[in-house]
């Protein structure tokens, strides 16, 4: 190597986990082995190497190689046992693939090197040392801070991740000391990652302090008494040794006997063939195209590579061999420069989230920072930045919380931490007396900036941010952008921690980064006052859009990565993210309500609760307001004396729900007669008067919005207005649905999931009866009642068969014998008895409750069977109310969320099973619980209706295996109520 010569040298290691991470999981189709990893290796290695043989682009390298680490075992573990102890074993799927991406390495033809004793950071010191030396520069490719001690006037890291080179300004800028006396700040610091124990309560600001005003460690431990602070004094004098000690640990070896000299890393034209053998054998099809292309490589005349793969129960353990055998076309399976390599154990999952969260929420927010776009060649210049990152975390900012009906004030983005900006689009000027007056000058029109916006809001290399992106993507839907493709952190933190915490941003924000954003109330006032965001004018709307993108990005940055230490990837990768685009889709479609229909029931309620007042006051003896709670109370419990009265807090008798349906059950007139009143005047209120509110002025339909994560169980839930929640089991509920019509010449199609959470608990809970009887078609209902009261399945009376059912549906929500006996009308005494002969008729519900509220009280939550977490910590509280609440909420939510999940998976595939068939013009509407409603013209309805119920019931597919088959009804009419 001489003068001028230009050495890189890749952090392999670090490359494998990021490119463990950056992909979801991916496994070679032909036989299922895991390949993530080695695609996003691959992927970012071929990347490297093009951006650095382009001289147009950066800096060309002469010298080449990937060093890795051999083992976990090093010198440092010599001199202290617990260094890296705290690491744990990395993921089985990833075991397997380490071998491949060394053996990558060697298809790309670059060294690949390790050594036995030594990390990969002292090989990396070694070279670099030796480059210098020989008058070269170096660059290192990597984002590790423990390499920062390295860079100098000609070494310096580069992060390909966030296109980021650091040199000594960036360090000094970074921890607030030169690269060479980061080694001290480090020893002071410690790491938690690699268990270096440091000095307690020094952290990276104090210790660059600290080393400001000592000039080193020696100096600092050698003059700690004269420290002011009495904790830090006490500290460093009692640890200084443990600093002295994780000085030596994080000090990287520049002299390790290295076998490949300088000359041996000389990079060389990559050899097509040979790679794209190894390509073809992993079958990345999309690399080898560009591989071919870019060496002049004729693809199909290269055979793919023979590749011995190590099995990954053969290849645990950090220091096990593990060999690996490829051959690319013309080379001996046992020849040529393939020779056995080894595994290693790298940077865990937990590890890399951890520190990532350490690394962003360090990081100031500053809104003089950010910037606000009034220009389309300012905008331009965003758009290239953001495609050079490859990330775009986004907000669209509303003038409502409709975006069916939305204006377009703004969209904010933000490219990096820290680099955020908003564009205005439709901000009013404000006068004294008057909202609403002209538009603001120095904004860009919303049709211009959309066009310069949507090549890149579309760009499949480019991964959109947000949170709650359904909004987002349904107001830009409108205005003719389908994003993608994008990750949503709402739903991110909604999988990691469902029941948890709340996943708003202001909640995110303060938990994963201490800060407290710009309040939107703040900026928009309330009651009278209250104005519309593009009232807000410009200075302060884009401090609080630009701050929201760039918390956004943060989180993003922190929250992915905790999805792979969870090793919960899937549940968001297939349940989550895919159904935001099916549900904003749904949400634009809407559905026909009748508002002749609502009004005429409207009359019929008003007329039906003023008879029932008429009857109520007679019974009471006195006409009084039945809407209020304490003139209620004081005639039924004051007044009347009748039994099981309680006060509230307030000193009122307490008149809810469930005290009026107890006294109705016990047969007192009044009671009953009010609980009928309330159904009535609610159906009236919620409804009828209500609905035509909702229909939109354009579409001349209602626009429900669902909310992805507002459950626990992973259900969705329904709001303005809240279509889930309309009564089916009475017939003036019912009634409400003759109201939602198909237009004329098409059709309402109404697919439901029959008893699919009984039929989760019989293949959960395994109970064979059960498992036999939905294999049979028989009527479960009836056979339980059967197996229970040892009544005949033919000729049955029905008053049995409804038993049955009660208990059936009842013991999946936890069902009391007070509350059995409240629903059946019978004594307690009796309703205990039935669920006690029902537990010795089936004993594998009464196992699988036990043994799934013992999995919860041991790790806080309970798992669907598609993975998906529901967290119950309370299960644990020494209130014995609240843990009983917790435990059926805990024995519920595997079988409710399970049930939920499966339909969430019948939504996603059911738009491209029904576009695939050639029937794109049949629509989703909406979704209830477990049922699907569609709209469909007449002439397709019989050629739908087989389709949607074979979707819906292979829905679980080929994820699970029921040990039930799933049964959908289905059919067609011309409203909801007769479509059902």
């Amino acid at each position: 190597m001489k003068k001028g010569d230009h050495l890189f040298l890749v952090d392999g290691s670090g490359y494998i986990f990021r490119a463990y991470h950056a992909l979801p999981p991916l496994t070679r189709k032909s036989d299922g082995l895991p390949i993530g990893a080695v695609a996003g290796f691959c992927n970012m290695l071929w990347k490297l190497l093009r951006d650095a043989r382009n001289t147009d682009v950066g800096v060309t390298p002469t010298h080449f190689a990937v060093i890795f680490d051999y083992s976990s075992k090093t010198f440092r573990n010599e001199l202290y046992g617990e260094y890296k102890a705290n690491r744990t074993a990395p993921p089985e799927d990833l075991v397997p693939q380490f071998s491949l991406i060394r053996k990558a390495t060697q298809a790309f033809g670059l060294p690949c090197i390790e050594m036995e004793g030594f990390e990969a950071d002292d090989l990396i010191a070694t070279y670099a040392r030796l480059a210098t030396e020989a008058g070269g520069d170096t660059t290192i490719v990597s984002s590790d801070k423990d390499l920062m001690q390295l860079v100098n006037d000609t070494v310096s890291l580069y992060d390909p991740m966030k296109d980021k080179e650091t040199r000594i300004p960036e360090v000094i800028e970074k921890w607030g000391v030169p690269p060479e006396k980061m080694i001290d700040l480090q020893a002071l610091t410690g790491d938690s990652i690699d268990n270096v124990p440091g000095v307690p309560g020094i952290g990276p600001k104090t210790a660059a302090q600290l080393l400001a005003e000592y000039g080193d460690l020696d100096t600092l431990l050698s003059r700690a008494h004269e420290i002011k602070q009495q904790k830090r004094r006490e500290n460093l004098i009692a640890h200084a040794e443990s600093a002295r000690l994780s000085r030596e640990l994080v000090t990287l070896k520049k002299d390790v006997p290295i076998k490949e000299g300088l000359e041996d890393l000389v990079l060389t034209p990559t050899n097509g063939p040979k790679l794209i053998g190894f390509l073809k054998a992993m079958e990345f099809a999309s690399l080898t195209r560009r591989v071919a292309e870019a060496t002049d490589t004729d693809a199909s005349a290269v055979e793919a590579a023979y590749v011995e793969v190590q099995k990954a129960e053969e290849a645990h353990g950090p220091d096990m061999d593990v060999t690996v055998t490829a051959t690319a076309p013309g080379e001996s399976s046992s020849g040529g420069d393939v020779t056995p390599v080894r595994g290693e154990e790298i940077d865990t999952p937990e590890n890399l989230a951890k520190s990532r969260a350490a690394e962003i929420s360090s990081l100031p927010i500053d809104h003089t920072a950010y910037t606000c776009i009034r220009d389309i060649a300012t905008l331009q210049q965003w758009v290239a930045l953001a495609r050079e990152t490859g990330t775009l975390a986004l907000n669209a900012l509303l003038n409502s919380n409709d975006p069916m009906q939305a204006e377009l004030c703004g969209i904010s983005i933000a490219i990096a931490p820290g680099r955020a900006a908003y564009i205005p689009l439709a901000h009013k000027e404000r006068a004294e007396d008057l909202w609403g007056g002209g538009r603001l000058d120095g904004q860009i029109a919303e049709k211009e900036a959309l066009e310069v916006l949507r090549p890149l809001l579309e760009d499949r290399s480019v991964i959109k941010v947000a949170h709650n992106l359904k909004q987002d993507w349904l107001a830009l839907y409108r205005r003719g952008i389908e994003v993608a493709p994008f990750d949503d952190i709402m739903l991110i933190s909604y999988v990691l921690a469902a029941g948890v915490n709340a996943h708003d941003l202001e909640s995110l924000a303060d938990k994963w980064l201490s800060h407290a954003p710009m309040s939107f109330k703040d900026l928009v006032g309330s009651g009278k006052a209250k104005i519309t965001f593009d009232m807000v004018d410009l200075e302060h709307s884009t401090s609080f859009a630009a701050e929201h993108a760039d918390i956004v990005l943060r989180l993003w940055e922190i929250l992915k990565p905790q999805l792979v230490a969870d090793r919960i990837v899937s549940v968001y990768e297939r349940l989550e993210r895919p159904l935001i685009p099916v549900i904003a889709r749904m949400e634009h479609r809407g559905i026909c309500v009748d508002r002749n229909i609502l009004s005429r029931m409207s009359g019929d309620f008003a007329q039906q609760a003023a008879a029932m007042e008429d009857e109520i006051y007679e019974l009471a003896g006195e006409r009084f307001n039945i809407g209020s709670p304490k003139q209620l109370g004081d005639i039924l419990f004051g007044k009347m004396m009748l039994p099981g009265g309680s006060k509230t807090k307030t000193g009122q008798w307490s008149t809810s729900a469930q005290v009026l349906e107890e006294l109705a059950a016990e047969g007192l007139p009044l009671p009953r007669k009010i609980v009928d009143w309330r159904q009535v005047t609610k159906l009236k209120s919620t409804y009828t008067d209500a609905l035509p509110g909702f229909i939109h002025p354009t579409t001349k339909r209602v626009h429900t919005s669902y909310s992805l994560a507002s459950t626990t169980t992973g259900r969705l839930s329904s709001s303005e207005p809240n279509l889930q929640n309309i009564p089916v089991r009475t017939a003036e509920g019912r009634k409400i649905r003759t109201a939602f019509i198909a237009p004329q010449g098409r059709k309402l199609i109404s697919a439901d999931y029959s008893q699919i959470e009984l039929r989760v608990l019989a293949h959960v809970a395994e109970i064979p009866q059960l498992t036999q009887a939905f294999a049979d078609g028989l009527d479960i209902h009836a056979l339980t009642a059967s197996e229970m009261f040892g009544v005949p399945v033919e000729g049955m009376p029905a008053e049995i068969r409804r038993r049955a059912k009660a208990i059936n549906f009842g013991i999946i929500y936890g069902i009391s014998a007070f509350g059995l006996a409240n629903q059946l009308g019978i004594p307690r005494e009796e309703a205990g008895s039935y669920i006690k002969r029902y537990f010795e008729r089936f004993p594998g519900i009464r196992d699988y409750m036990e043994s799934t509220k013992a999995f919860c009280r041991e790790h806080g939550y309970v798992e669907t069977i598609f993975g998906r977490r529901a967290h119950y910590p309370d299960i644990r509280a020494s209130n014995p109310s609240i843990r009983a609440f917790n435990e059926r909420a805990a024995i519920n939510a595997p079988i409710q969320g399970s049930a939920a999940d499966i339909i969430r998976r019948a939504m996603v595939q059911i738009e491209g099973a029904l576009a695939d068939a050639g029937l794109s013009e049949i629509q989703m509407l909406l979704q209830v619980h477990d049922e699907l409603l569609f709209e469909a013209p007449e002439e397709l309805v019989e050629t739908a209706i087989p389709l949607i119920r074979h979707v819906m019931e292979q829905a679980a597919g080929p994820v699970r295996a029921l040990s039930v088959p799933l049964k959908v009804d289905a059919r067609a009419a011309d409203n909801w109520d007769e479509a059902h």
